[in-house]
This record gives structure tokens, sequence and C-alpha cells, in this order.
């Protein structure tokens, strides 16, 4: 059993099994956890009932068997259903539970569940997270945490399966702040990366000996690392949805609005996937955004 696993008895859950919740529910069960778990999709559960955990029927027999529930959902309007839509997680989770959201949503929506839960003497954490589907499958996920210290603690061993940084960063809201603007730098570093390939393409350079020439200076970045060579072959297998990064980035923009922060770049990023999304690649990795900048350079 993994050092990460309960040493309490407590019983956990998770819904969500889309590309990141699978595999980080797949690192729970193989740390030694005791896992329900519900997805929309039933078949979704099957691989993972196969490695010993449980499958539920609703989120609110999931919740009635738990006492820590995690969730990784596409956005605020689907984790609202799942927690308070019928047979809900909320029908289900008892006084002194624990809901930890890895979903990325708005800030406002989060704190607006922790309170709806408290009231019902449920805590809450935010904790989206970054590292795409490398990240989850290998359990390395940057998770930005906001809530109360003592929940942070509760759920340091469960985090700690899923991810190798583990920061906590605040109140509830803090995490989903910390994940707005973690997709504001990341959406400026693809541009960036995509630019620097289009322009060496265009030279007629080895492009893949100058990025690695480039790996290990003020350059270098995530995105250098895993995407740059996707941006070459101009080939875009999934990590990150592109669709999904768009509807982050209107989170990052609306949250930008509200604080009087004005983002070009984040704008024309948001500018570009529209477009992408309008003609069909709105399933590719977001590293697609190279594609409009290729196109612009004739490539």
């Amino acid at each position: 059993m993994s050092a990460n696993a309960p040493s309490v008895s407590e019983r956990f859950g998770f819904v969500g099994l889309g590309t990141m919740g699978s595999f980080m529910a797949t690192n729970l069960v193989n740390a030694g956890f005791p896992l329900t778990v519900w997805n929309r999709t039933p078949g979704r559960c099957d691989a993972l009932v196969a490695l010993g955990a449980l499958k539920s029927p609703s989120p609110a027999e999931l919740a009635r068997s738990c006492d820590v529930v995690v969730a990784c959902l596409t956005d605020s309007p689907q984790v609202e259903e799942v927690l308070f839509g019928p047979d809900g997680l909320a029908e289900g989770l008892a006084s002194g539970s624990l809901f930890i959201d890895c979903s990325t949503i708005s800030p406002l929506k989060a704190q607006e569940f922790a309170e709806r839960l408290g009231a019902q003497g449920v805590s809450m954490l935010d904790a989206p997270v970054s590292g795409g589907s490398e990240g989850a499958k290998n359990a390395t996920l940057t998770i930005m945490v906001g809530g109360a210290e003592a929940d942070v603690e509760r759920a340091s061993g469960v985090l700690g399966a899923m991810g190798r940084s583990v920061n906590h960063l605040g109140p509830v809201g803090s995490g989903q702040w910390a994940k707005a603007i973690n997709q504001v730098i990341l959406c400026g570093t693809y541009l960036g990366v995509a630019e620097g390939v289009t322009l060496g393409l265009k030279a007629g350079l080895d492009v893949e000996r100058v990025i690695s020439a480039l790996k290990g200076g003020a350059a270098g970045s995530w995105v250098l690392e895993n995407r740059s060579g996707r941006m070459i072959e101009d080939d875009y297998p999934l990590g990150f949805k592109i669709a999904l990064h768009r509807k982050d980035l209107a989170i990052s923009l609306d949250l930008a609005q509200s604080v009087g922060a004005v983002l070009p770049v984040t704008a024309m990023a948001a500018s570009f996937e529209d477009e992408l999304i309008a003609e069909g690649h709105g399933d590719d990795d977001n590293s697609a955004l190279a594609r409009p900048i290729r196109k612009l350079s004739g490539l």
C-alpha cells in the first residue's frame, strides 16, 4: 500500500471518469484507497471495478457509502447537477463528510457550492488540477487547493496520491482563482511556442534541433518540452481538449472583467480557439493553437 493511503478507516468515492478522472481514480485504487465510483456513462466504471473499485448506481448512493468524495467534472453546471440534482451527492453526504472538487469551475460557483454544502455540515475543497492527461496518468498533477486548513490536512493523502505538487492557497475559491491564472499563463506559452516553431519552419531550420537547444535555456517550459513536437508535425492527439481549454479561458476572462484586468493575449487565444472549434477541432489537444499560427504563415 502507498504511503499516501489513508491512515484511518475512511471510505472514498470518485465521480466523473473522463480523460482526467479515470486516471486519477485509477491512481487512488492503485494506492490502496477503498474506492466507490460513479459516472454518467456506466461503462466508464468497468476498468476501475476490475481493479477492485465498487460501482454505485447514483451519486446519492455513492455519497451514502463514503466519507470523502472526489469529483472531476466538466464545468459548473455539471458539478451543480451531480451535487444538488435528483439523486445528487448532497442527498447522501452526511454531516462531517468532505467533498473535493477537482473540476475547473468559477471560484464564485465553488464558494456557492461550499456554502450550500456547509448548511448540511459538509466541508468542501476546490482542488482544480494542472498537468494534462500525462500528469493525471502518472500522478504528477499540480493541485491548487482552496478550503480550511483542517480539511486540506484530512485530504492530504488522497490529493497526494493523485498529484506531485499540492498547494493550499487560501479559503474555498482560491484554488479556482489559481487555475484561472494558470490557464492565462498557459495560453500565452502555447502561442509563444507555436510562433517560435512556425518561425523555424518558415526559415527552413531543423526545428527539432532548435527546440532541443532551447529547452535548457530561458525559453524552456512544459509546453516546449511536451507539445512542440506536435506543433512541428501539425498533429494534435488528445491531451486536453481545445473545447475544455476554451471553457477555462471564458472563466478567466470573466474573472478579469470582474476585477478590471485586461488580458489581450488570453483574448487572442480565445478567439483562435473559437475558430478552431468552428472548424471541427474542438476535440484536438490544445496545442492545436498552432494551427491558426501556421495557417496565417502559409504552412
